[in-house]
């Protein structure tokens, strides 16, 4: 009886977590009589009495209030198709791009264009995984410069880190400004170097999400580029 598994060991679909009720089951896992099973593939996550698995892949579904790094992809007439690195397109309309009244017939590819990226906020999304984007908010632009990776969506709370010291560790070391969308989308923006070096600690972060102590990995790592120049 008890915890069967460590902190951030990784489990898979079916496999016995704890027994007995001492535990509660967190998201990605269920209680079958007196177990805790996991429901999926992913990293175990104990939170005092609350034992959590978060995915190791997935693709982003959208929530409202999620602060997303969107691609244009298409301009319709009242507004523009984005992509957000989801199953679902979202789109957004004129008067959610901007502040100025927008005339009807308006050259949309003005404002923004195929292939721009914006830091945009999910509006809306509807039963029907509509998605309704908006950069009605002071923090909300076009991203007209810097450099756009993509990650796995599931892998943004291990690139941002506990209350934002991964990600804020790697703007001190490389110079960079970062913004990671809850989509899996960043934006890097710095000298050449810098961004190339923030990218790859990201991309490395992704790929090792699972081990522990990586922080400190990534900080040498970084810390070891830079003595390099």
């Amino acid at each position: 009886m008890g915890i069967l598994v460590k902190e951030r060991d990784i489990v898979t679909p079916g496999e016995t977590l704890a027994e007995g009720l001492d535990y509660l089951p967190g998201q990605g896992t269920y209680r079958k009589e007196e177990r805790i099973i996991s429901k999926l593939v992913g990293i175990v996550n104990i939170d005092k009495k609350i034992i959590k698995v978060t995915p190791l892949s997935g693709k982003y579904l959208p929530k409202k209030g999620d602060l997303v790094i969107a691609k244009v992809i298409d301009i319709t007439l009242n507004g523009w198709r984005l992509d957000i690195n989801s199953p679902y397109s979202a789109m957004m309309l004129a008067k959610e791009a901007t502040t100025r009244l927008v005339r009807k017939g308006e050259d949309l590819s003005r404002i923004l264009d195929i292939g721009n990226y914006v830091l945009a906020k999910v509006k809306n999304v509807t039963s029907q995984n509509l998605v309704d984007l908006t950069m009605n908010e002071p923090e909300l632009k076009k991203l007209s410069e810097g450099l756009i990776i993509r990650i796995s969506p599931v892998k943004v709370p291990r690139v941002i880190g506990t209350r934002g010291s991964m990600v804020s560790m790697i703007k001190k070391e490389t110079g960079c400004k970062i913004i990671v969308g809850q989509n899996g989308m960043v934006w890097i923006h710095g000298d050449e170097k810098g961004e190339v070096l923030a990218a790859n600690a990201i991309r490395r972060i992704e790929k090792e999400a699972h081990i522990n102590g990586l922080t400190e990995k990534i900080k040498e790592m970084l810390e070891k580029a830079k003595s390099k120049e």
